[in-house]
This record gives C-alpha cells, structure tokens and sequence, in this order.
C-alpha cells in the first residue's frame, strides 16, 4: 500500500494547482485546432500547440525527474537553451533570407516606407508598457510583438527580459498566425472602395546585379545603422546572398529547407514547453497578450494610414493601393496574402501580393532594425 500510494502522489492528477496546467492544455488543442482545422500557420502553431501540451504535463517536483523546461539537467533546459541565449532567432533568419525575393522592394524602393511606418506599433505598445508599470526594458520587449516577428521577439526578450520570454513569444506567434483574422477588418475599415481598388502598375523588371548588391548594401546600411541588429539582420542578408549568388544553391537550399525546419521544430516545441502554468499562467503574462493584440492593430492601421498618406503626394499613376500598407508588418508572406485576397474581394483582377510583398520584406527588416537599435540603447547603458 505504501508504494501504491507512493505512486498515486506522483501521478499528475494529484498534483496541487491541476486546474491551472489544464487551462494551459486547453490553450494548446485551440492552437493545435487552428493549425489543423483552420490551417492558419500550421508549421509555427502545431509545434508551438504540442509544446504547450508537453510543458503543462503535471509532475511532482520533488521527484527530482528532472523532465521540465525549467529543471537544469533536463533535455528540455537543454534544449530551450538556444531560445534563452538567442541561437535560434538568428538561424531562423537565415532560412528566411534564403528564401525571400527582394525584387518586388528593389522595384518599388519606396515602398520601403510602409515597412518602417508599420513599426509605430513597437513603439507606441513601448509607452503603453511603461505607462503600465513595466520597467524600460520590458516594455521594449514587449515592443517587439508589434513588429508581428516572433524569432525578433524572442531574441529581444532573451536580452532583455527574458522572465518574459514565454509570455512575448507566444503572443507574437499566436498574433503571426491570426493575421487572416486579425488585419482584413483594420483594413477594411481605413480604406475607401475606392482605395480598394487603385490598381498599381507593374513592377519594373530587376537585374541580377541588383540583387546580389542588395544584401551587401542592405546589411552595410541597416547594421552601421543600428548595430545591435547585426545577429538578425547578418544572417538574413547572408541567406539571401546564398540564394541571389547563383553559386551556392546547395546552401541556400539546405539553410530553406531542412535548417529552417529543424529549427522551427526546436523553436517553436520550446517556447510551447516554456508556458508551464505555474510560472506562464499570472495575470501579467494575460496582460502582456493584451497588449500585443493591440500593437497588431496599431502596426496594421500604421502601415495603411501610411500608405493613404504617400498617395497625397504621388500621381495617378503611382498611387499606391493602400491595402499594401498592412503588409508592413513582418508576417511573411501571410500579410501579403491577406493583402491580396481582400483587395480581390473588391476587384477580383487586382493581383496586389507582388506588391504587397515589397513593405512584407521591408516590414522583417524594419523590425529587426527597430530591436537592434533597442538593444543598442538598453543593453549599452
């Protein structure tokens, strides 16, 4: 009996605060249900979903199983150490640069502008957090979910806040996922019909020349810039060179292909063990998710109301659609499809993801730019 019992007590049904670990599963099922059933953003949700399933199994912590995340010794701390010192982040971007296009934003350079106005959401959630209460910089980590870039988040909050890691990553991710919910109605309601349905001219033809200068120049101009960017910004840059160069296919497709993958297994399982409910599960991490859903809507009618403005100064003939402008947020390429499919609900000729993929690339670049100079502030103190 004495060992049935012992038993029993090390089962997770009998462990103190269950409820709370079940909250936090049922949260991983709607992630896993959006992914599946929804198909929104499956290859982030379902690692990140089972992750969170796998973090909030209970155990008995002085069974000294040494199985959780936050356990030293466990092959989860281990394998969470390359989020806490920011590993992942970076070969992320490495994958992304191997597999993003630039021509749409060397064909349209100012399009580059709608990036960057799509960053305002970092900065005004900024002063939110610290009119809050948050400290400087965990308010700056919280930023960062505006930006709509989870590896971004992460590595800012590795550095910066990293208590807050579990909290910021999964409301950047969750947010990333939802942008076919989230975006369409803030655009729908900042544009006219008329707005919907400018059809913008053809991109110009690019050289290969110009692509394999950009990531040169691209990195000389955003890291002399904002130097805390280099890890980030480095590496997407060296993707996308490996891609452009025509020499290096076999690396480009191994760093867009199976690194990228292997990494956003590691990444997203991790993060989804971290929101273990006795540390994740506090009224601050609900408050920090709060928060993000509102730089997402800021960053979106940011790059929008952006673009309606640029218009004010351009001719019939380069008027911008102003849709474009909610793909200033990094979520690539999935705001630049909602773009597309909401502009084609109003003219189902206007072909804007090519377009929209301009402000898309500049909107990763922009985040990654705004976290670096963040970094250099905080960091060099």
């Amino acid at each position: 009996m004495d060992i049935l019992i012992k038993f029993l007590s090390y089962t997770g049904f009998a462990q103190p605060d269950i409820w709370k670990n079940l909250v936090m599963i049922a949260v991983g099922l709607i992630f896993l249900y959006l992914a599946i059933k929804k198909d929104y953003e499956p290859l982030l949700l379902v690692p990140l979903g089972f992750g969170i399933l796998i973090g909030n199994i209970p155990y008995a912590i002085d069974a000294n199983l040494q199985i959780g995340i936050y356990e030293n010794g466990s092959v989860l701390s281990y394998l969470y150490f390359g989020v806490l010192k920011g590993v992942y982040p970076p070969l992320i971007f490495l994958g992304i640069g191997a597999l993003s296009d630039f021509s749409a934003l060397l064909s349209n350079p100012k399009l580059v502008l709608l990036g960057a106005a799509a960053q305002i959401g970092i900065f005004i959630t900024l002063l939110g957090a610290l009119f809050f209460g948050f400290s400087p910089e965990e308010a700056a980590a919280i930023g960062i979910i505006g930006g709509a870039d989870g590896p971004t988040a992460i590595f800012t909050s590795s550095k910066l806040a990293p208590h807050l890691m579990g909290a910021i990553a999964i409301a950047a991710y969750s947010y990333m996922a939802l942008v076919p919910v989230i975006q369409p109605p803030v655009m729908k309601l900042l544009t006219t019909s008329k707005e919907k349905r400018i059809r913008m001219k053809p991109s110009r033809s690019v050289s290969k020349g110009e692509k394999i200068l950009f990531p040169i120049l691209g990195l000389l101009a955003t890291c002399f810039i904002s130097p805390g960017a280099l890890p980030l910004l480095g590496m997407l840059f060296f993707g996308n060179i490996l891609k452009e160069s025509g020499v290096t296919e076999r690396l480009a497709k191994t760093a867009g292909t199976s690194l990228i993958d292997i990494v956003t297994i590691l990444l997203g399982l991790t993060v989804g063990a971290s929101t273990q409910a006795q540390y994740f599960l506090t009224p601050q991490s609900i408050f920090i998710f709060s928060l993000g859903a509102i730089s997402f809507v800021i960053a979106t009618a940011g790059g929008v109301i952006f673009a309606k403005i640029m218009n004010l100064f351009l001719n019939s003939e380069n008027k911008i659609n102003p849709l474009i402008g909610a793909a200033g947020v990094s979520a690539v390429p999935d705001s630049a499809r909602v773009v597309h499919n909401v502009g084609r609900q109003y003219d189902p000729n206007n072909y804007l993801m090519m377009h929209a993929m301009g402000p898309n690339v500049a909107g990763v670049i922009g985040s990654a730019t705004a976290a670096g100079i963040l970094l250099s502030y905080f960091l060099g103190k």
